[in-house]
């Protein structure tokens, strides 16, 4: 068979290639069992010689999986999942799963929700790595493993997560180690920072410590952080150190500590929480939690695969143990 110039080549020319039908090279692509090792081989031979990719779409259309898991964050400008996704895709990729990722805006002028608009790329399933909502998951009918500590349970989903009420602790007692006592925390909503918070909140009390929590507009954002901060740092002006329930919030308590003149770490200690890529930049060298993003992420993969191979998987709870990352933004009173 004569190939057009310039035409991509199709199933049809794969299966005049090999010498065989179109439905056996559809078996081929779907990996299905019953095909013969030399009509395999004589199908992947022409796949390989004619350069020949195939049409998820059409694949998706023809079979039962589009080999496709849906991701959900809740923000692009908080880089907590940077690790997050590297732990699901190095689960997933050898598997031969692609991931589409969206956020809260993705689609919003077509879409309710971002599941909407993940449901109708036909994804196998899903990660909810969002604080969930009743009408974000009320129509999906695929698996789905929740990410992070959440506020709203999600039905029939796994949970794999950070422990974060033990890194709040964590990051607390680091500054209570170091010496201080008047030790503020800027918070924000949803239930990891609210978990972040009961962990400041013990660890202080814990001490004889009275706890000094403040939040922004109620998010996770330098925004939140900053506008946090400068409250702790204008109504108690004593304070020696800030914890941040991320370190995006960290940045904004960055910016509020040098409006209001305190250098960091000289006369302001500060933690942030997720060791992202933020936290090791040399403009804020942040002390901060590392919650094992990579090791959630791949938790989350391997549990979504089993609850995919059967539904009937008993739901589970998994918590991966933060870890203290220490770096310049703290320092002894």
């Amino acid at each position: 068979m004569t190939q057009e110039i310039g035409r991509r080549p199709n199933i049809y020319d794969v299966a005049s290639a090999a010498g065989v039908s179109k439905s056996l090279v559809s078996l081929v692509l779907r990996g299905a069992p019953g095909v013969s090792p030399a009509r395999r081989a004589a199908v992947e031979e022409a796949i390989e010689r004619l350069n020949y990719r195939p049409s998820r779409a059409a694949a998706t259309l023809a079979g039962n999986r589009s080999r496709t898991i849906g991701v959900v964050l809740d923000d692009y400008r908080n880089l907590w999942f940077v690790d997050l996704l590297a732990g699901l895709h190095d689960q997933l990729a050898p598997l031969g799963f692609r991931v589409a990722v969206a956020d809260p805006s993705f689609n919003a002028h077509l879409d309710r929700t971002p599941v909407d608009g993940l449901m109708s790329l036909r994804v196998d399933g899903i990660v909810i790595a969002t604080e969930p909502t009743e009408e974000m998951f009320a129509a999906v009918d695929v698996p789905v493993v929740v990410a992070g500590n959440r506020d709203m349970a999600v039905p029939g989903a796994d949970v794999v997560a950070n422990d974060d009420m033990m890194g709040g602790r964590l990051a607390t007692e680091h500054l209570i180690g170091l010496g201080h006592r008047e030790i503020g925390h800027v918070s924000g909503g949803g239930g990891a920072a609210r978990l972040r918070a009961q962990g400041y909140d013990t660890a202080m009390r814990e001490r004889g410590l009275r706890p000094h929590i403040a939040r922004g507009q109620g998010l996770t954002t330098e925004s939140d952080g900053y506008q946090a901060a400068l409250k702790l740092l204008d109504e108690s002006p004593s304070l020696t150190a800030i914890f941040a329930a991320n370190d995006t919030m960290a940045l904004g308590a960055a910016g509020a500590a040098r409006d209001r003149g305190r250098r960091i770490p000289e006369e302001l200690s500060l933690i942030g929480y997720d060791n992202s890529p933020l936290a090791s930049a040399n403009l804020l060298r942040l002390t901060t939690i590392d919650g094992r993003n990579a090791e959630v992420g791949a938790g989350a993969a391997k549990a979504l695969l089993n609850r995919m191979e059967d539904r009937a998987v008993q739901i589970g709870t998994m918590l991966v143990e933060p870890e203290l990352v220490i770096r310049a933004s703290t320092a002894a009173l």
